[in-house]
């Protein structure tokens, strides 16, 4: 199972507490990683790197927030309105035949109907389910962003290395024009030439420095650290043989659409808590008049307190905004609908623009070696000129900067190939 499978399956079960949600989470990311293609121990670096943003990322951490925020407001709706209760006390005390009465003190408690608390429940349970696809699908995004930023450090040493390298090169071709120009089979011409290619070599390398940086930076703060912690990033990256074979059949589960589903759902929990907040609520009651004694008087009732109990009927009769309520549900649910059709297309888009980008990756990369390899024959046989005394500075410079040219785009190919994985992978996983 890969990271992306990981992050799929914490998606179905649903998880109040986040301590706990955190560590299974943080657990699951120690097996292996085969989300995109490594050799030897270069994967773990990336996972590691990968979990390390997981957990410390403040983008996730604010979803994750807000996930607790809906979950919490389950406790919120578990309840049933205000007790009431008053107190009256009469100025002019009314007279009745067992005396006056002095004051009045009632309670009364409205019940919503039977279900009712329920439906509030779960209605906010499948708002909190619709927000806990925020959380995977931030997730995944964090995954590919952090990815793809390793693979552009990766590109840029590798730029910076193959300038070196060249620069090494053209020194060496530096000394050969020297000891020509000496013995009068090259002129200073072809030194100076040679001494400006490696200051543009030396200036791109710079360049490549502060690229660098600025990309450190970028990786750095997707992990939630300090812009100047370096990376390790892996020495060689090539293109596989082979391919893993990539459908759509899979893009009906991505979180973005799965998230369409929820919200679905949640509609349809409202329409239900719209209906059982039609229904009439039921209210229960007491009443207790104090009642004064009449004076000279003698009876059995005579200053007699009065309890009355009450039950009592609240029932929407001008139901309009309820009736209004379902309709905006049903458009809502119609909205839903056109909006999931509306992703999956672009979903299936991007899927097939990046298969087909990664197939034309490849091709690049396999025309780049083989022109590194011709370009690699026609040096070896201006080395042999060298030796007869015929070499051409000037054909020496224009194959290295050829050999140059091939070696970025097979460079630029290797990394194309793999921010393409890393978005095939996001769509299809």
């Amino acid at each position: 199972m890969d990271l992306i499978n990981k992050i799929n399956s914490q998606r179905f079960t649903k998880v109040f507490n986040f301590s706990r949600f955190a560590s299974n989470f943080k657990s699951v990311l120690i097996f292996s990683f085969s989300l995109f293609t490594f050799i030897f121990g270069n994967a773990q670096q990336l996972e590691t790197l990968i979990e390390e943003a997981l957990a410390n990322n403040p983008e996730i951490q604010k979803f994750e927030l807000q996930y607790q925020i809906t979950s919490e407001k389950v406790n919120e709706v578990n309840t049933i309105p205000n007790t009431e209760f008053g107190v009256g006390y009469f100025v002019r005390e009314p007279e009745t035949r067992t005396g006056a009465q002095r004051a009045k003190v009632s309670v009364k408690q409205m019940l919503p109907w039977f279900g009712s608390i329920t439906a509030r429940e779960s209605y906010v349970n499948s708002l909190a389910d619709a927000k806990y696809e925020d959380i995977v699908i931030a997730k995944r995004k964090l995954l590919v962003s952090v990815s793809q930023s390793y693979y552009n450090l990766y590109t840029i040493k590798a730029k910076q290395d193959v300038l070196v390298e060249n620069i090494e090169l053209l020194k060496t071709y530096e000394t050969l024009a020297l000891t020509s120009v000496e013995v009068g089979k090259a002129s200073v011409v072809d030194v100076l030439r040679l001494q400006m290619r490696q200051n543009e070599l030396e200036q791109l390398n710079k360049v490549l420095e502060q690229e660098y940086l600025a990309e450190q930076t970028l990786f750095n703060k997707l992990l939630n650290r300090d812009k100047s912690i370096s990376i390790e990033v892996i020495k060689d990256l090539t293109i596989p043989s082979e391919s893993d074979l990539i459908t759509s059949e899979n893009l009906q589960l991505h979180p973005e659409l799965t998230k369409y589903d929820k919200l679905y759902q949640s509609v349809e929990k409202s329409e239900l808590l719209n209906q059982k907040e039609s229904s009439p609520m039921i209210g229960f009651g007491l009443d207790y008049i104090a009642v004064s004694e009449r004076p000279n008087m003698s009876f059995s009732d005579n200053g007699k307190d009065i309890v009355m109990p009450m039950v009592s009927l609240s029932i929407p009769i001008f139901n309009k905004k309820y009736t209004s309520k379902s309709k905006q549900n049903e458009l809502k649910q119609q909205e839903i609908i056109a909006q999931k059709q509306e992703r999956l297309n672009t979903l299936e888009t991007a899927l097939d623009k990046a298969i087909n980008n990664r197939i034309s990756a490849r091709i690049s990369y396999d025309t780049q070696t083989k022109n590194l390899k011709q370009a690699k024959n026609a040096e070896e046989i201006l080395i042999k000129n060298y030796e007869t005394g015929t070499i051409d500075f000037i054909d020496v410079l224009d194959i290295q900067e050829l050999q140059l040219k091939f070696q970025i785009n097979q460079i630029e190919s290797v990394k194309k190939y793999y921010i393409q994985t890393t978005i095939i992978n996001y769509l299809s996983n």
